[in-house]
């Protein structure tokens, strides 16, 4: 790659993690007011809204952050399960707007934000993790999942050096880190927004 490509490269990036909150925030009160919800879209889109607040609780209670590589968990089928839950939970939420515009914007407004952040990302766990990245990355996507779980080589990744409390990276569910990265904040937010739609839905007369 030119040097000028990797500088436009770098920028991309750089401006995709500047922009992914504020996007954020415009796109729910734009949700909200286009939103035409239906009791159908309601469960439906719920439904896989809770899916997916279910993949980003399983990789909270999985994650310690800077502290070792996880491969556990759903990180033995992709290297970013928090993003693939915000995905599908953000698409769930879309589909209970009932409507299939807003669906199609913000799955491809995730993936034009989200993937170049990944990448860099995964050049920032490549320097923090330099002996185990490369194998894991090598072996797990980006973001869609393996259907079979990841198995470090020799165990490298799986008997990283212990964390602070000395776990070891091969543990299970801990509800301590889910409350400690406050991953409960997310399940709050999804329920606000359904309260709304349901209360839109209501004041509109039920189908």
């Amino acid at each position: 790659m030119t040097e000028a490509g990797e500088e436009r490269r770098l920028r991309l990036r750089r401006l995709a993690q500047r922009v992914r909150v504020p996007a954020g925030f415009l796109l729910v009160p734009l949700l909200l007011i286009v939103a035409r919800p239906t009791f159908t879209s309601l469960v439906g889109g719920g439904l896989v809204a809770l899916s997916g607040l279910a993949i980003r609780a399983w990789a909270s209670g999985c994650l310690r952050k800077n502290e070792k590589l996880t491969t556990h968990g759903p990180y033995a089928h992709t290297r970013n399960p928090l993003y693939l839950g915000t995905f599908i939970m953000g698409t769930g939420i879309a589909i209970s707007a009932s409507v299939p515009w807003f669906v199609l914007l913000f799955m491809a407004l995730y993936l034009v934000i989200y993937v170049p952040v990944m990448f860099a990302e995964a050049e920032t766990m490549s320097d923090f993790f330099p002996e185990d990245y490369g194998d894991y990355s090598k072996e797990v996507p980006l973001l869609v999942p393996r259907l079979t779980p990841y198995r470090a080589r020799g165990g490298r990744g799986a008997k990283a050096a212990p964390g602070p409390r000395g776990a070891s990276n091969t543990g299970s569910f801990d509800s301590a880190l889910y409350l400690r990265h406050r991953e409960y904040r997310a399940a709050v937010g999804v329920l606000a927004v359904l309260v709304v739609l349901t209360a839109k839905l209501y004041w509109a007369g039920w189908p």
